[in-house]
């Protein structure tokens, strides 16, 4: 079912943050710690906020916040273990889609007593399933993002192509760019499964279903196939092999600036990279920015809403000082101040600044409202590790072999992980 976002609008460009290592104390809810530790993911908080933002708190409860930044390669395990100890962390960033994994193995604070506090009916109704879990409130909504399509204007200018509002035409225009230049119409890896997802929502298909108390792989349908086939056509028009993803090699700073590339599908900050690697290779880089298409042009193509919430640990070494925290950092007036310094999408529609026309900040907020996620069911981190099986059943597809056999495989390994502790 779709998890609908109001459209929204941001701003500007992302800033990695870096900050000190610590440790809380104790593992107590009763404030009396002289400092809180609060993991984030590498890249999340700009500096300027997170300075900010640590001062005003330590000023007002005379305490040390200690940040410590974590990589989000192999994040799950270090989560898991900090979440088993005491006092190890007060306050984490947790992927979205993560989050009712580490509320189901209680390892996350109940947060329900608080919402009131923390401005729970300001936030984005979408956010809310994945914060919640079996009704009780485990995190607050940070940040969200999406992807949308990059495309060089002079070259699509120059094949007549024009700004799609349907699948069909968006096809038609990068056949304009294949037959009228010499540039690769779009770079479309060939396990994109993020891109892939949206395709397979649009066509009212999902990844998984619940199967009673259980869940089940739901690839090997004709939504699922039908999605498939879109995906390869589109990647037809690409020069990428098909076991290649977005990040393997990383198409904003490996890829985009190393070839001719007329179109392709990111998020912010890896349009903003590109766009740097391009001028530091001494090229030009006029980009637009369109939402993925819909399949008619009265609706845009569904995406995924990747991003991250905050939440305390239940084994906190002091559990009141990290709710306050949390409290500040997720306020509107923070929040606000955080969206000024990011491209991405605050957790509430009051935090959202003013938006130059035609950003890729504003093609965001207008395509988030399309915005789903995979299956909000605690296993489901574990069907995206390594190897992922629905990377491996796009390539197999892609490579000529039958699609139901492939996503009979899937939908096995899939439902084996999905269900597993």
């Amino acid at each position: 079912m779709k998890r609908k976002l109001i459209a929204a609008t941001g701003v500007a460009a992302m800033v990695a943050s870096v900050a000190a290592c610590g440790s809380g104390e104790g593992g107590s809810d009763g404030g009396s710690a002289d400092s809180i530790t609060v993991w984030l993911m590498q890249g999340s908080a700009p500096d300027e906020w997170l300075d900010e933002l640590n001062s005003a708190f330590e000023e007002e409860h005379d305490v040390k916040v200690n940040v410590e930044i974590q990589e989000w390669n192999g994040i799950q395990e270090r989560v898991t273990t900090a979440l088993s100890e005491d006092g190890t962390v007060d306050v984490l960033e947790v992927g979205n889609t993560q989050t009712p994994a580490f509320a189901d193995s209680t390892g996350l604070a109940d947060l329900t007593d608080i919402r009131g506090d923390l401005g729970y009916d300001d936030w984005y109704q979408s956010t809310l399933a994945t914060v919640e879990f079996d009704g009780a409130l485990y995190a607050a909504p940070w940040y969200t993002a999406n992807r949308a399509v990059i495309y060089d204007k002079d070259v699509w200018a120059e094949a007549g192509a024009e700004v799609p509002t349907t699948r069909e035409e968006w096809v038609e225009a990068l056949q304009l760019i294949e037959d009228n230049t010499e540039f690769e119409p779009i770079y479309m890896p060939g396990q994109n499964f993020y891109v892939f997802a949206g395709f397979v929502w649009d066509e009212g298909g999902d990844f998984a279903v619940e199967d009673g108390d259980a869940w089940a792989g739901a690839l090997n349908t004709p939504e699922g196939r039908a999605a498939m086939e879109f995906y390869a056509e589109l990647q037809s028009f690409s020069d990428s092999p098909t076991d290649n993803d977005e990040a393997s090699p990383q198409q904003a700073t490996e890829v985009i600036p190393q070839s001719q590339v007329a179109t392709w599908i990111g998020l912010p900050w890896q349009a903003e990279a590109a766009i740097e690697a391009l001028e530091e290779a001494g090229r030009d880089a006029d980009y637009g920015y369109f939402p993925i298409p819909g399949k008619t042009a009265d609706t845009l193509g569904s995406v995924f809403l990747g991003g991250s919430n905050l939440a305390v640990a239940e084994r906190a070494g002091d559990k009141e000082l990290a709710q306050e925290w949390l409290k500040m950092a997720t306020s509107a007036e923070w929040m606000t101040r955080f969206a000024e310094a990011t491209p991405m999408l605050p957790n509430q529609e009051a935090a959202l600044p003013e938006t130059e026309p035609g950003s890729f900040v504003e093609v965001m907020g207008e395509t988030a409202e399309y915005g789903d996620f995979f299956p909000l069911a605690p296993g489901w981190a574990n069907v995206e590790v390594v190897p992922n099986p629905i990377k491996e059943m796009m390539t197999a597809a892609l490579d000529g072999a039958d699609y139901e056999s492939a996503a009979t495989t899937a939908d096995a390994e899939i439902t084996e992980r999905i269900n597993r502790d």
